[in-house]
């Protein structure tokens, strides 16, 4: 398309948060409290790299206080800017609200491409962000908690750990000022996995209503459903190995930076991780055609195609190319606000970033629980479970007359881990909020996608927080 340029991330945030304001009954000073960015702070730092000095551009924002701590991960790229974090900050107000998680949103930015620096260099930069954070009060378990996003993870976040605690020595509560720690740091188990597993359950509910997936020319379940994945980093992979391993997903094509590969008979995921992790990249992978265009990946006939990269990567440039029955947006707005309103008319269902992606920072919250309560979950219950289940057995033996094997028994007498009850916790918040949009989506006349559905659930919360402050009457 020519002079096509496509909404910014922000101004489809925006386009989005007022298509869902109009029908929602609100007062507009209202509305315009929830939807502006509360505090934005940019901030430019000198750092040694070598034997020079390099200024890197950095920033954090606070979207809404109408909870504390405010919450969102730290994006290292290099084409991060203020407007693109305060988009993302938004979104992480309205995600925290849609889950019942309660924080406000909140997001972090440094403007480096990561894999240009070394481990030295990138924990220099590390801890002379954190130091900017503290300085400024941008950081606290009870202020304001980061946590991983694009281009950083657990290591990142130890270093911002070990940076806040030089400064807050002494504060009891201190390893709850950042999320997505090492498991033996003070971070959680299944943390890595979050976001991934998160998508996997969305998408599991959705497709269990038999009615709806009729309208699509779908049968309800996983198993058999062909899936493309754009991405292949934290989140694509976790969602693709677990739609697989646990869903019976088919995964028909795979896209990253590098390339694209397609197989109608279904790619093993941790096979092409491995693959890509031997030869650095998924192309020529066994059994796989390379696609002559990484976006081609995105037009290929399937039921469910999952964005789990960058945002606006379906445009109007492609929109009308796409011939998924699915869109589910495991990355932050990656369908730019025309291509959404094209594809609704097309019949597409899309399930929104703002709930789908929401594992993150939902697992986050049981972390940063487990670090006020300075205590590992199942710790005083796990032994009480397994002992009462087995007495049970040993009961169920006696009545019946007829041996439990060992195999059985260890099944049946299992006491939750931290694993366990985290996944519990994940499934059960992510079903939860799927019902509240749905019910929105099928109750009122005026929604007509799930989207502006997920926008209601959330200013509906975030409106009901500033009235019960007494801000608004």
């Amino acid at each position: 398309m020519k002079n096509y340029s496509p909404p910014t991330f922000l101004e489809s945030v925006d386009a989005n948060f007022t298509r869902a304001a109009k029908v929602s009954g609100l007062p507009k000073g209202l509305l315009s409290q929830i939807q502006t960015c509360n505090s934005v702070y940019q901030m430019n730092f000198p750092v040694k790299i070598g034997n020079s000095y390099q200024v890197i551009s950095a920033f954090r924002v606070q979207h809404s206080h109408h909870r504390a701590p405010t919450k969102g991960g730290i994006r290292y790229s290099i084409h991060v800017n203020q407007e693109e974090v305060m988009a993302l900050a938004a979104l992480m107000t309205y995600k925290c609200a849609i889950v019942d998680v309660p924080f406000g949103g909140a997001k972090g930015g440094v403007k480096i491409t990561p894999w240009k620096y070394t481990e030295e260099q990138l924990e220099k930069i590390t801890r002379r962000y954190t130091t900017e954070l503290v300085r400024k009060n941008f950081i606290g378990p009870g202020v304001d908690v980061p946590a991983p996003d694009y281009g950083t993870g657990s290591r990142e976040m130890a270093w911002i750990l070990d940076t806040y605690q030089t400064f807050k020595g002494g504060e009891i509560d201190a390893a709850g000022c950042v999320t997505g720690k090492p498991v033996t740091q003070n971070g959680i188990r299944g943390r890595t996995e979050a976001t991934g597993r998160g998508v996997y359950y969305g998408l599991k509910h959705l497709l269990s209503y038999e009615k709806d997936m009729a309208e699509i020319g779908l049968t309800a379940g996983m198993a058999g459903k062909t899936m493309v994945v754009q991405g292949l980093g934290n989140v694509g992979y976790y969602t693709a190995k677990i739609c697989q391993d646990e869903g019976d997903a088919k995964i028909i094509a795979v896209s990253e930076f590098e390339g694209a590969i397609h197989d109608p008979n279904g790619i093993d995921i941790d096979k092409l991780f491995k693959h890509r992790k031997k030869t650095g990249s998924i192309l020529n992978f066994p059994g796989a055609k390379n696609l002559k265009k990484r976006e081609a990946a995105l037009e290929l006939k399937c039921d469910i195609l999952v964005p789990a990269a960058l945002e606006n990567q379906i445009t109007m440039v492609n929109a009308k190319k796409i011939s998924a029955k699915i869109i589910a947006e495991a990355a932050n707005g990656p369908v730019s606000t025309d291509a959404d309103a094209y594809l609704r008319e097309k019949g597409v269902i899309i399930v929104p970033d703002m709930y789908l992606n929401a594992g993150g920072v939902t697992v986050s919250y049981f972390e940063w629980l487990k670090n006020l309560s300075h205590m590992r979950f199942g710790r005083m219950e796990k032994r009480f479970n397994q002992n009462t289940y087995s007495m049970f057995a040993d009961s169920l033996e006696k009545m019946t007359g007829k041996r439990i094997t060992n195999k059985e028994r260890s099944m049946l007498t299992k006491g939750a881990d931290e694993i366990d009850l985290v996944r519990s916790g994940l499934e059960e918040t992510m079903v939860t909020a799927y019902e509240q949009i749905r019910e929105i989506y099928k109750r009122k006349k005026s929604v007509t996608d799930l989207r502006t559905a997920a926008f209601l659930s959330a200013l509906n919360k975030v409106a009901s927080d500033y009235m019960n402050m007494g801000i608004f009457p």
